[in-house]
C-alpha cells in the first residue's frame, strides 16, 4: 500500500510590521527521515539553519509561498495569510493529497486539507515547513537590515518591539512597512 503523499503547511510573517507573509509547503519522504524537527520558534537559529538545508536535500518537494506588503494591506493579514499559503501548494513539483496547515483554519484548496492547532510541534511535516518559512524571511529581514540597518531588522525581524517602534518613529515608514498595521498607520498619521 502507498503511502499517501501529505503535505505540511505554516506560515512566518503574521505580526511583523514590515515585509511579506512567507509560507512554506513540504512533503517529507517516509524513507529520509530527518531528525530534530520542530517548532522554528523552539529552535536556535543555528539549528534552523541546518535543518532547513537538511530539509531542502531530503524532502521529496518543498516550496514556498508569500504574499506581499501591498497584497497584506489590501486583504488584511488572515487573507493575506491564507493566499500565501494556497501559493505555497499551488508551487509544490508534487501534487499532495492531503495538506495539513498549522493553525486552526485552512485556505480554500483543491485537495483536503486539515488544520492543526500547534502543529509545528506535533507534525513533522508542519515543523519541516516551519522551519523553511522561518529561514527564508529572516534572510529577507537580514537583506533589508543591509539596506537600512538604523532599523534594526536583524535583531527583531520585523516584529513590534520598542526597538523598531523607536526606529520607526524616529526615521519613518518605509515601503516595506504594513501601511495597515497600526503602529504604522499611527506614526503616518492615519490612526
Amino acid at each position: 500500500m502507498s503511502s499517501q503523499l501529505i503535505a505540511g503547511v505554516d506560515e512566518v510573517g503574521r505580526g511583523p510590521l514590515v515585509g511579506a507573509v512567507v509560507t512554506a509547503a513540504v512533503i517529507l519522504d517516509p524513507n529520509q527521515p530527518i531528525e530534530g524537527l520542530n517548532d522554528s520558534k523552539k529552535l536556535s537559529e543555528k539549528k534552523r539553519i541546518v535543518l532547513a538545508q537538511q530539509i531542502k536535500e531530503k524532502a521529496l518537494c518543498w516550496s514556498l509561498g508569500r504574499a506581499e506588503v501591498a497584497e497584506i494591506d489590501e486583504l488584511n493579514i488572515l487573507n493575506a495569510t491564507m493566499l500565501a499559503m494556497q501559493r505555497a501548494v499551488a508551487n509544490l513539483p508534487q501534487r499532495p493529497e492531503r495538506v495539513l496547515i498549522d493553525g486552526n483554519r485552512c485556505p480554500q484548496l483543491p485537495m483536503p486539507a486539515q488544520a492543526v492547532i500547534g502543529g509545528d510541534g506535533k507534525e513533522a511535516c508542519i515543523s519541516a515547513a516551519s522551519i523553511l518559512a522561518k529561514v527564508a524571511r529572516d534572510q529577507e529581514m537580514l537583506e533589508l537590515h543591509q539596506q537600512y540597518p538604523q532599523y534594526g531588522f536583524d535583531k527583531h525581524k520585523g516584529y513590534p518591539t520598542k526597538a523598531h517602534l523607536e526606529a520607526l518613529a524616529q526615521h519613518g515608514v518605509l515601503t516595506c512597512h504594513r501601511q495597515s498595521f497600526g503602529p504604522v498607520k499611527r506614526v503616518l498619521g492615519m490612526a
